[in-house]
């Protein structure tokens, strides 16, 4: 691996700085380089190239939106005994403390990035002598992503979508639940389902929702701090309703009140928001499930149950 990495990389040194790290689904390790420090994520499985593709393109979105720090990336590199690595930045990162404030401020900018791009573009449209198709502003006008994602190692359906609640229902919950079908055959879960997507309509009734560029998988796994500021790390981005974001944020040990704060000034909760934000813990329960087994079954159940009350 090392020997194709230096040759892929173009580097005369690589030496391992001893730092690794890593979660369920891929192992990491730093090395210094003729360059610098990099990160090198690794993976074995068969879909880790269209997994650290996924990867790449989020961190790309991400940085492009000047918002929140990443670490960029470099290079996907497919391995010759199967499996593939990602090169990125190396960052010195420890646990979130000092900057969640910044973090929840941060990301709200990064949710209304898109937001802020169609505006701007719709003003210059106005202007007398700047007609459409003039302007260099990137705006993007339906949900979904260029590539596919993983949240963990199932790909997501990225298909673009006109309509948040078609996208929400069809390309995350019923593929989901479609996985779980295959595996488990939970007939609860499928009467549950029969319902409960009539009734998804209703929780978006008087909601606007614009596309907002997301990192897909928030959890305090996935976010650090360095010497300066916050940084995201692990996405699984696509462009989507803003809330979603907040859903797994709350459901592995909670971000801190100064990030909800900070977070809510920019973008403040709509009407119906504890209802979605269930919805959209859904989606984690089932794909927690569809990773990890039946101990998330009840999760799933449960909420299914609360969001037909």
């Amino acid at each position: 691996m090392e020997a194709k990495l230096k040759k892929e990389l173009g580097t005369t040194t690589l030496k391992s700085t001893g730092h690794s790290g890593g979660g369920c689904i891929s192992e990491g390790q730093s090395y210094d380089t003729d360059f610098g420090r990099v990160f090198v994520k690794i993976n074995h499985k068969s879909e880790a190239k269209l997994m650290f593709d996924g990867e790449m393109a989020s961190l790309e979105a991400i940085v492009k939106s000047e918002t929140v720090k990443v670490p960029k990336p470099m290079k996907v590199i497919e391995l010759d005994r199967g499996g593939c690595v990602f090169v990125m930045e190396h960052l010195d990162m420890k646990g979130l403390n000092k900057y969640s404030k910044q973090l929840g401020d941060q990301l709200a900018d990064m949710h209304l990035h898109n937001k802020r791009q169609l505006e701007k573009l719709n003003k210059e449209q106005q202007t007398v002598g700047k007609g459409a198709g003039q302007s260099e502003v990137a705006v993007v006008e339906k949900f979904g992503f260029d590539v596919a994602t993983c949240c963990g190692y199932i790909p997501q359906v990225n298909e673009w979508q006109n309509d948040w609640v078609t996208f929400y229902s069809q390309q995350r919950l019923q593929h989901h639940l479609n996985l779980v079908e295959q595996s488990y055959g939970d007939r609860e879960a499928r009467e549950l389902w029969a319902k409960l997507q009539l009734k998804i309509p209703q929780f978006f009734s008087d909601v606007e929702i614009v596309p907002a560029l997301l990192h897909g998988d928030l959890w305090t796994g996935n976010v650090a701090e360095s010497t300066d500021g916050p940084v995201i790390f692990d996405p699984a981005s696509f462009y989507g309703h803003s809330e979603f974001e907040l859903g797994i944020a709350g459901m592995f040990g909670s971000f801190s009140r100064s990030f909800y704060s900070a977070y809510h000034e920019k973008i403040p909760q709509a009407p119906g928001f504890a209802k979605r934000n269930q919805l959209y813990q859904l989606f984690h329960y089932l794909n927690h499930w569809n990773h990890f087994g039946g101990s998330y079954r009840g999760s799933s159940i449960r909420v299914m149950k609360d969001l037909l009350k």
